[in-house]
C-alpha cells in the first residue's frame, strides 16, 4: 500500500471521524512537513512511525490546533475542519497526548488535571469533587499516586501518567498518543496500553505515536510511516514486523540493533583493579545497604521497577541526594563526592534521565550546552574563547553524528536523538573513565538508538566503564554484560550470561526472595 491509499476506508469500518488532506507545515521558510495524507476512524489504533526529525510530532500538533497548516485541510466527519487553537479542537472532541510534560509543578495532580476545566458549586471550586474524580480517572489508567500530591514531588513516570488521565478526562472522540510510554517501565506499560484497547473498543478513533515498535506491532490496525517529513506509506499492521517497520522508517535493511558483545572471559582481566566499588550505599526513604562492583571496560546494567532506588541511588552517589556509603572506590582510590561537577573532574560522567529539564539548557544554542561541564577548557581567565568552543561544536557533530539544520539552533530544536547525542558529547568533553547514562534512549527513534548503543560500546572497548539505568530489560539485555536487578532499595538479584533473560529480570524485580547470583543459570519458573 502506497501514500495515496491513506485515505482508503478498512474493510468494515464506518466514515472517518478525523481525516488530513495533503497538510504541509513550514516554520521560517523551511519545510517540516509535506504531503501528508491520513484518516482516523471509530474503534481504530492507526500508528505513526518514523524516526525523528520525521514529522512525526507536528503532524500530531497540526490534527489537535497546537499548529495551523501551511497547506492542506481538515475535515471532521467528512466536512472541512479549521482549529485557530487547541481550545477549538479540543471542543470537537480530540485530545493530545503530550510527548513532553506539560503540568504545573506548584500545583496538586488534582489540581492540574481539572486546570482550566474546574467544578464549581453555588460559585465556589468543588475540590472534594475534583479530587474524588481525579482518584477515579488515576485508578483507571493504573497511576497510584494521590490526588493531594504536588507534581514536584511524584516522578517522572507518574507525571506522563498524570498528563494522560488529564488528556482522558471527559468525552473524547479522537485521542492521539505522542509517545505516552516513553518514561514508563514495562510494568506500567501495559495497563496503560489495555486503557487504550478499551478506548478502542468503545469507538473511539486513536492516533498513536511510539518508537516501541513492538508496542505498534502489538496494537496497531494502520501503520503510516513517515520519513524525512514525507509519507512512505500506510499499511495494513498484520504481519508488519517491528523489522519490516524500521526498515521503512530509515530507508533500508535494518541491521541487528545491539553491537556485539565483548568476550565475557576478558572484561576486567587487563587490570585486577575495579573502575568503581560502592559498599554500603544509603539514600534515606530509597536505598538500603547495596553494593556494586563495576569492572574495567564493563557495561553494567541497573534494572527494577519505578520506585525500586535504581536512580536515587547513583544521585545519592553524585551529591544530589542526601546519602551515606561505607566506601566509595574509583580505580581503587577512596573518593567522595559532593556534586556531578566534582564527580566529572574525578572522572566520573554522569547523564541524567531527565535530558530536557535537567540535562541541557533547551533556549541556549548547541556550543554553550556542550561545554557548560567544561569551561575551564573554553573559558581562560582572559575571557571566552568563541573560536575553540566553536571547534569542539564541529568535533561533537562529527563524532556522535548530531543532525542539525544550523550551528545556531537551540538545544531544544534538535529532535530527540540529537539531543541525547548532544546531552553524551557534553559528557565526554570532561573524558570520564566512568560513565552513568540513566534511561540512554527514551523517546528515542530505533535508527538514533542504534548509534548510542554503538557509541556506548565503543567507550568501553576503549577502557573506559559504563553503567546503564534503563526501565527497558531488551535494551539491557542486548547491550550490558552483566544486570543487577534493584527491588525496594537493595539489590534482589545479579544476571549474566544466558540468565539475562525478560523473565528472569522480571522475577528479580518482583519477588522478594530471589535475592542471589545467577550467573549463566536460568530461573525461569
Amino acid at each position: 500500500m502506497t501514500a495515496a491509499h491513506a485515505a482508503l476506508a478498512p474493510a468494515g469500518l464506518p466514515g472517518p471521524v478525523l481525516r488530513a488532506e495533503r497538510l504541509a507545515k513550514e516554520f521560517s521558510g523551511v519545510r517540516v512537513l509535506s504531503d501528508v495524507s491520513l484518516d482516523l476512524r471509530p474503534g481504530e489504533i492507526h500508528a505513526v512511525i518514523g524516526e525523528n526529525g520525521a514529522g512525526k510530532s507536528t503532524l500530531m500538533r497540526l490534527l489537535s490546533g497546537y499548529l495551523k497548516p501551511s497547506e492542506g485541510t481538515l475535515f471532521m466527519d467528512g466536512a472541512p475542519a479549521e482549529f485557530h487553537a487547541q481550545a477549538d479542537a479540543q471542543a470537537a472532541g480530540i485530545a493530545l497526548v503530550h510527548q513532553e510534560i506539560l503540568l504545573a509543578e506548584a500545583l496538586t495532580v488534582s489540581e492540574n488535571i481539572f486546570i482550566g476545566r474546574e467544578i464549581a458549586r453555588f460559585g465556589r471550586l468543588d475540590e472534594r469533587a475534583m479530587r474524588e474524580a481525579a482518584a477515579a480517572q488515576l485508578a483507571e489508567i493504573g497511576c497510584k499516586v494521590s490526588p493531594n500530591d504536588l507534581v514536584r514531588d511524584i516522578s517522572l513516570a507518574n507525571r506522563q501518567l498524570v498528563q494522560i488521565a488529564k488528556a482522558l478526562l471527559g468525552t473524547q472522540r479522537v485521542v492521539i498518543f505522542d509517545e505516552p510510554t516513553a518514561v514508563l517501565t514495562h510494568d506500567e506499560v501495559d495497563p496503560l496500553l489495555d486503557i487504550i484497547v478499551e478506548l478502542k473498543r468503545r469507538g473511539v478513533a486513536i492516533l498513536y505515536i511510539s518508537h516501541r515498535l513492538d508496542e505498534v506491532e502489538r496494537l496497531a490496525d494502520r501503520v503510516t510511516v513517515l520519513r524525512d517529513g514525507r509519507m512512505v506509506g500506510t499499511y495494513d499492521a498484520h504481519g508488519l514486523t517491528p523489522r519490516r517497520m524500521a526498515s521503512l522508517m530509515v530507508g533500508r535493511e535494518f541491521a541487528s540493533l545491539y553491537p556485539a558483545r565483548q568476550d565475557p572471559a576478558r572484561l576486567g582481566q587487563d587490570e585486577s583493579t575495579p573502575a568503581l566499588e560502592i559498599e554500603g550505599a544509603h539514600v534515606p526513604g530509597f536505598v538500603t545497604d547495596v553494593s556494586l562492583t563495576l569492572r574495567k571496560g564493563e557495561i553494567l546494567g541497573l534494572a527494577g521497577m519505578i520506585g525500586a532506588g535504581r536512580t536515587e541511588l547513583f544521585e545519592g552517589l553524585l551529591g544530589l541526594r542526601p546519602s551515606s556509603f561505607r566506601a566509595v572506590r574509583l580505580h581503587g582510590k577512596p573518593v567522595g563526592f559532593h556534586s556531578p561537577a566534582q564527580a566529572a573532574k574525578l572522572g566520573v560522567g554522569y547523564l541524567t534521565e531527565d535530558r530536557k529539564g535537567k540535562g541541557l539548557l533547551l533556549e541556549e544554542k548547541l556550543a554553550p550546552n556542550l561545554t557548560l561541564a567544561a569551561l575551564d577548557r573554553v573559558h581562560p581567565i582572559a575571557g571566552l574563547d568563541l573560536a575553540g568552543e566553536a571547534d569542539l561544536l564541529d568535533r561533537a557533530v562529527a563524532s556522535y553524528d548530531i543532525r542539525l539544520r544550523s550551528r545556531d539552533a537551540k538545544a531544544g530544536q534538535l529532535s530527540g536523538g540529537n539531543q541525547q547525542k548532544l546531552l553524551l558529547a557534553k559528557v565526554m568533553l570532561n573524558e570520564p573513565s566512568v560513565l552513568i547514562i540513566d534511561e540512554p534512549t527514551r523517546g528515542i527513534d530505533i535508527a538514533n538508538k542504534s548509534q548510542i548503543y554503538a557509541f556506548i560500546q565503543s567507550l568501553v572497548r576503549e577502557g573506559r566503564s559504563c553503567i546503564v539505568i534503563s526501565s527497558e530489560m531488551q535494551e539491557l539485555i542486548g547491550l550490558c554484560d552483566r544486570i543487577l536487578v534493584m527491588r525496594a532499595g537493595r539489590i534482589n538479584g545479579e544476571l549474566a550470561g544466558d540468565a539475562m533473560t525478560e523473565s528472569n529480570v522480571a522475577l528479580c524485580a518482583t519477588s522478594s526472595a530471589t535475592n542471589e547470583k545467577i550467573p549463566g543459570r536460568n530461573i525461569d519458573g
